[in-house]
Formats: structure tokens, C-alpha cells, sequence
């Protein structure tokens, strides 16, 4: 059987420094550092990943890059009445992903969207970038498709925040 145009495109992704994708992401990150951390797309960059999660190209979806910084938590070093083993500098990690970060901090940006998934683009020494897909429940486009109108429902607002993205349940535990 025929392999699809998706089919093609993931494939490349899964092994980026033997593709194409390779060259093309070194020539991304250079102009993604310069862009502020939160920033609207015309499409996405992973097509395929973006379909498989639920991207439609219509009115009410956005995709969003987000760009956010490697690592534990930051914490500066307190000056006096600790012990050097409870100053608490090393290993202060968050309870979340960074992917979970990501979709947080867009949708603090984007207050009428909820955020429908996301998933990795890129990373360097410093960064992970992800692709955040977001839907407008006000949108009369999104009100009328069926396969996308549970997310206007009342029950969805906020989902973000209360874990019920894929990146939240596996945060959660509740995915494998």
C-alpha cells in the first residue's frame, strides 16, 4: 500500500539529523531564539502531528510556538541561618512538564482560546520549543463541527489549568 504525504513527513521527523529536518531546524533555532517566547503561526511546522492532534485549517484554531527554558527552578542563594544542605539550590524541580509550562503560559496570552494539545518542535542546550493548538469556543465555525464542539461546553473552560490536556493526564499519571 501507498505510504501517505503525512506518512512521509513523520517519518522524517522521527529521524531528524538523517532528513532534511535536520538542516532545516538548525537554520529555525537561529531566528526562534531572536522571537519573543510566546508567538502566532500562519501553519504548523509538524503538519502531520498537528492533523493527528486535532488541527483543522479553519477559522477559530490557531497554532502557537512557545518557547520555554531547560531545566530545575532558579532560586537565588540565601545569605544567612542555613545549613549548606538546606538552602535548597539544587534539585528544585517544578511538578510539571514543560510542555504543561508551555500551554499555561499561552494561554495566559490567548485568554478566549483553550488549548486543544500540543506537541515538541524543537530544543537546544537552553530552550524546548512546542506548538501549542488552540480553539476558540466562541467561534460559530467551532460551535458547528461536530467533532470539535465538546470544547464549548462549560465543563472544558480552563482545561489547561486543571490537567485535562494530553501533557497535563500524563503529568497526572493517568497515561502510560
Amino acid at each position: 500500500m501507498a505510504k501517505s504525504f503525512y506518512g512521509y513527513i513523520s517519518e522524517a521527523w522521527k529521524r531528524p539529523g538523517a532528513s532534511y529536518v535536520g538542516e532545516l531546524r538548525q537554520k529555525r533555532l537561529v531566528e526562534w531564539r531572536r522571537e519573543p517566547a510566546v508567538i502566532r503561526l500562519e501553519r504548523p511546522t509538524r503538519l502531520d502531528r498537528a492533523r493527528s492532534l486535532g488541527y483543522k485549517a479553519k477559522h477559530g484554531i490557531i497554532v502557537v510556538r512557545a518557547k520555554v527554558r531547560r531545566g530545575g527552578r532558579r532560586k537565588s542563594r540565601p545569605k544567612h541561618g542555613r545549613k549548606t544542605k538546606r538552602m535548597g539550590m539544587h534539585k528544585r524541580t517544578p511538578g510539571k512538564s514543560l510542555q504543561r509550562i508551555a500551554e499555561e503560559r499561552t494561554v495566559r496570552k490567548y485568554p478566549n482560546m483553550e488549548v486543544l494539545n500540543s506537541y515538541w518542535v524543537a530544543e537546544d542546550g537552553k530552550r524546548k520549543w512546542y506548538e501549542i493548538i488552540l480553539v476558540e469556543p466562541a467561534n460559530p465555525e467551532i460551535k458547528s463541527d461536530k467533532n470539535l464542539n465538546w470544547i464549548c461546553s462549560s465543563s472544558h473552560k480552563r482545561r489547561v489549568y486543571r490537567g485535562k490536556t494530553s501533557a497535563g493526564k500524563k503529568g497526572r499519571g493517568l497515561v502510560r
